[in-house]
């Protein structure tokens, strides 16, 4: 956004700092006529039939109505929950504020001997990679440590045991998007899905069993993999589970001779023990022996840093949390959020403390109910008009360039520039001028965010669709790309909007994980 639309946001902001609400009267017939019928176009297609939408367009210097519908009225927001999530967050946090993971002592050292336990004290980093520990157990070699007399001792307690939120599903709980939120955690890769791992099934010899590799490679966890390895030309067929409770991953079906791996992104049961197993590894590699294996407590008082790792700030962090909606990110900033304000690091102290911010951000937190950060609850419930009022206040903010920069942009190949976005509205009026957050599982969808329209105008706009029986996406992209074609005073009605009825698709995969690795 350039500086001068900052400053055309200042009424809004303003009014929002003075506790006072934009209104969200009537759109002004000059301006939202041509774009109101079309809109109503737009939202009377057959397969919309039966489902709940509600829809608000906003011009986000004034925070001026040109159109609204049911706007008012709360839903699952899905991933729209990281809106609120991230500006509330960043308010808290602070957009400099980093996560640290410190390796400690609480021995006596008699020359290259620990004689005590070495502590691996996670402080909510969700970046932490195999290369991050590795790194943490080299410095631990350069101190001149090779032998530890004592324990590895894992300390996750800078959040609460509670690992998985308020009424997640448990049909998702072995999968990525749904993994299990700890103060000491390890992701597979740099999009950082924390608390997951990935189980990658390559072809072996025809007739033969199908190889497995772990990212990262570690003993945690048990496999048991029964696929095979059928002749070249085949179709893959692979399938990865993970039984209830336990580490126990299940590798069936079969993949030709020839064919590229499949990999498949698994949640771990106990993420902290999967971090401590991979720093113990690495301890190994470095020649540090660890005589008395890894136990789980609280990090002692008095206890000397012989090593550490701060995480990238959390300005940094919205790339790949919003880009990517991860839900992780999400959880770790709610939990964080607590811990800094009332000590606790839990749910119910995070949310606590980030609806405390909302009043800032335009919305009345007495009006809506979340659970969550990420969305993924279905007891979360927001309305359209109170995610357009913090898209509308953010603008103020010192950190906005960051969040603006962070949301989805639609037609953007690049997947840390288009995000979920990057498959969407391409070729269209849209590409390069929709800047919006996604949010999908079945029944739900929403899109949310900003449009420069074809007057220059930023505008702001927030849909959600609730009880859908396929993905609506094709009509949300619809209305983007209409706002996108805005013209102001000299806006006319575009007929080939106004005719346009798009398919719902019955067959797309709504979880958040398609929005993950897939979109």
């Amino acid at each position: 956004m350039s500086l001068s639309r900052k400053k055309r946001a200042a009424f809004v902001v303003a009014l929002v700092a003075a506790g006072l609400s934009v209104p969200l009267g009537a759109p002004t017939a000059q301006d939202a006529n041509a774009l109101g019928r079309d809109l109503d176009a737009i939202l009377a297609a057959p397969s919309l039939a039966g489902t709940d939408v509600g829809l608000v367009v906003r011009k986000a210097d004034t925070g001026e109505v040109l159109y609204t519908r049911q706007s008012a009225q709360r839903r699952q927001p899905a991933s729209n929950t990281k809106v609120l999530t991230a500006a509330s967050a960043l308010d808290t946090l602070g957009a400099d504020k980093r996560f640290r993971t410190t390796v400690e002592t609480s021995g006596q050292r008699l020359g290259t001997t620990l004689k005590g336990d070495l502590h691996l004290r996670g402080g909510g980093d969700p970046t932490m990679l195999a290369s991050d520990y590795d790194a943490l157990a080299t410095q631990v070699a350069a101190a001149g440590i090779t032998e530890v007399k004592g324990k590895l001792v894992a300390d996750d307690t800078f959040f609460d045991k509670t690992r998985l939120g308020l009424g997640w599903a448990w049909d998702d709980e072995p999968y990525s998007y749904n993994a299990q939120t700890s103060a000491l955690t390890i992701a597979p890769d740099s999009d950082f899905d924390a608390g997951a791992m990935v189980v990658r099934v390559k072809p072996g010899t025809e007739g033969g069993k199908a190889t497995v590799e772990l990212v990262p490679p570690n003993n945690y966890v048990k496999v048991v993999n029964t696929a095979t390895t059928t002749a070249a030309g085949g179709a893959t067929a692979i399938s990865v589970d993970r039984e209830h409770g336990s580490n126990t991953f299940t590798v069936s079906g079969s993949i030709p001779v020839g064919a590229a791996g499949k990999d498949s992104y698994m949640a771990v049961w106990e993420p902290s023990g999967l971090a401590a197993a991979v720093f113990s590894d690495a301890l190994a590699r470095h020649g540090v022996r660890v005589k008395g294996g890894t136990t789980f407590a609280a990090t002692p008082a008095g206890t000397t840093v012989v090593a550490q790792k701060d995480s990238i700030p959390v300005g940094e962090l919205l790339k790949p949390f919003l880009k990517l909606s991860n839900n992780m990110h999400a959880e770790t900033l709610v939990k964080a959020a607590g811990k800094q304000v009332t000590g606790r690091g839990t749910w119910d102290d995070g949310i606590a403390t980030l609806k405390k911010d909302f009043a800032s951000l335009g919305v009345n937190s007495a009006a809506l109910l979340l659970v969550d950060g990420s969305g993924l609850s279905r007891m979360d419930e927001v309305s359209p008009d109170q995610i357009s009022s913090a898209l509308l206040a953010v603008q103020g903010k010192p950190w906005f360039t960051q969040f603006y920069d962070a949301l989805p942009v639609a037609g953007i190949a690049d997947r840390l520039v288009g995000g979920t976005l990057r498959s969407r509205m391409v070729g269209t009026a849209a590409q390069g001028k929709v800047h919006a957050k996604t949010g999908s599982y079945t029944g739900a969808s929403a899109l949310s965010g900003y449009v420069t329209a074809a007057d220059g105008r930023q505008l702001v706009f927030s849909m959600m669709t609730n009880q859908a029986l396929g993905s609506p996406r094709s009509i949300e992209d619809a209305i983007a790309v209409r706002l996108a074609q805005y013209d102001g005073a000299a806006d006319v009605s575009k007929a080939s909007t106004r005719s346009l009825v798009p398919a719902v698709d019955t067959q797309a995969d709504q979880r958040e994980c398609s929005w993950l690795k897939a979109c």
